[in-house]
């Protein structure tokens, strides 16, 4: 956040310089750091608001039976293959790394955080894609 913060300002400060103050008509350096400042400012305020979120995230110790919800590990099998889910209430398609395996962070909105909200351990449902159909099952739950 430091990082990214700090760089937001020395964009900002570039954009702002008497320096990029635009010589003639296809002299676009001022305009280009202004929305380099606007976009890192912008990532900036979506990184804290997605820290605050985390921070109230109660955590809870998921079993098979309970529903899934925030804060659940999920693992999902998909044609033979499995996938770690956690269903988290910001920063979806954030790939993390716990014990070794790549954990996916999806949100309740996402296509999948929609088709695993509420669902237990066992539920098993089928997507298309194109013409291919992808069968689904929830095989655990922390």
């Amino acid at each position: 956040m430091a990082a990214l913060e700090k760089a937001a300002r020395k964009s900002h400060a570039e954009a702002t310089h008497e320096s990029s103050k635009a010589e003639n008509k296809y002299d676009t350096r001022g305009l280009e750091a202004a929305y380099l400042a606007g976009g890192q400012a912008r990532q900036a305020r979506e990184n804290m608001e997605a820290i605050k979120a985390y921070q109230k995230l109660a955590l809870k110790d998921f079993s098979a039976e309970d529903p899934i919800d925030l804060g659940a590990l999920v693992e999902v099998e998909a044609s033979g293959e499995r996938s770690l889910y956690f269903i988290g209430p910001k920063s979806g398609g954030l790939e993390i790394h716990l014990r070794g395996k790549e954990v996916t962070v999806i949100t309740p909105p996402s296509p999948m955080g929609q088709n695993l909200m509420e669902k237990t351990a066992g539920h098993r449902w089928s997507a298309k894609f194109g013409s291919k159909t992808v069968n689904y099952r929830v095989t655990a739950v922390w």
